[in-house]
């Protein structure tokens, strides 16, 4: 930096310019690239529709302006039809259960006169005040059973991956370059392009979820554990060496009292969001609350869905505040 001439005899300074010529332009040129990538991606449209909405000077009938509107009120409630209930016996109904019965009409064909004619009928109804809440919840519960599952999955896998591939653990390059091989991989395969196929081999339901995110957790995992192995000081591992110590017994004594931490919060990241994109990979059928909700949506049944977008928002929130005391515990 180059200094003022003095004035006073006191020595004078320069402040240095925070822009120069060169970001100047580089900042034009980015403003440039994103106004025109803006245009291709509609921004300005959703800008305009989502104002509109706000403002509530779209069209009645726009899916912004009813689109909240549509989830309320929230469905807690479940009605089932009792003739539709294997095994149903009046007498022994679900707490705060009860029955009702609906009286209407339906249009029969006449087999005498071959004219349509209208007869009443009878349906029962078995009302659980808060039986979908409770369906809602054992899903939830299968959502975080299949993220477990895949994190499970994620840790046994990733592992060995990690050591194979960690440079002071495996003296092999052309076997760390297979181990790292897979793991980028794997990490690269999305869960739901995975889950897409697993679900035509198993079928619907959990199986597929579980092992979507259990192929895709190796890849990360096996990433995450492999540089914090490859990080953690050398000192203590020259020491051992130095006396006769196995590249196992240096992992295990020099390498993993330092890397526990970090192999902690890797796998609690990673179990984070399985439990995220377990409600995602339901949507294609691989079990969870996002199978139910892909459901609802599909038979406009928007208060369900209103009441599954809930349960998963306090599912996350709560999750986080677990995530967050854990690592402070352990991190």
């Amino acid at each position: 930096m180059k200094a003022a001439a003095p004035i006073g005899g006191a020595p004078g300074w320069i402040y240095p310019q925070p822009f120069g010529a060169r970001s100047v332009l580089v900042l034009i040129a980015a403003l440039a690239l994103l106004f025109y990538t803006g245009g291709r991606v509609e921004a300005g449209r959703m800008l305009s529709l989502t104002g509109a909405a706000l403002l509530g000077k779209g069209p009645s009938d726009s899916g912004q302006g009813n689109v909240l509107a549509r989830l309320f009120p929230l469905q807690v409630s479940d009605r089932q039809d009792v003739s539709r209930i294997a095994n149903f016996d009046p007498a022994h109904l679900p707490p705060f259960a009860y029955l009702e019965e609906v009286r209407s009409s339906e249009q029969t064909l006449d087999p005498e006169t071959l004219e349509m004619t209208a007869r009443p009928v009878a349906r029962t109804y078995l009302v659980q005040p808060f039986g979908y809440l409770g369906h809602v919840a054992i899903k939830i519960l299968e959502t975080l059973e299949i993220a477990l599952w895949g994190t499970l999955i994620g840790m046994l896998f990733g592992l060995p991956l990690a050591l194979l591939g960690a440079r002071n653990v495996m003296p092999y390059g052309g076997v760390r370059f297979l181990a790292r091989s897979m793991v980028s991989f794997l990490r690269a395969l999305p869960e739901l392009i995975s889950a897409l196929f697993l679900v035509i081999a198993y079928g619907f339901g959990p199986i597929a979820g579980f092992m979507a995110l259990g192929l895709h957790a190796v890849g990360v995992l096996g990433k995450f554990y492999a540089d914090d192995t490859e990080n953690a000081d050398r000192r203590p591992q020259e020491a051992l060496a130095a006396i006769g110590g196995g590249r196992l017994a240096i992992w295990r004594l020099a390498v993993l009292p330092q890397a526990m931490p970090q192999y902690i919060g890797a796998t609690l990241y990673v179990l984070d969001r399985n439990v995220r994109m377990a409600t995602v990979i339901g949507l294609v059928g691989a079990g969870g609350i996002g199978q139910e909700l892909k459901g609802r949506y599909d038979m406009y049944e928007y208060g369900y869905v209103g009441t599954i977008l809930i349960a998963i928002f306090l599912v996350v929130l709560i999750l986080d505040q677990i995530s967050a005391r854990l690592r402070r515990r352990f991190l």
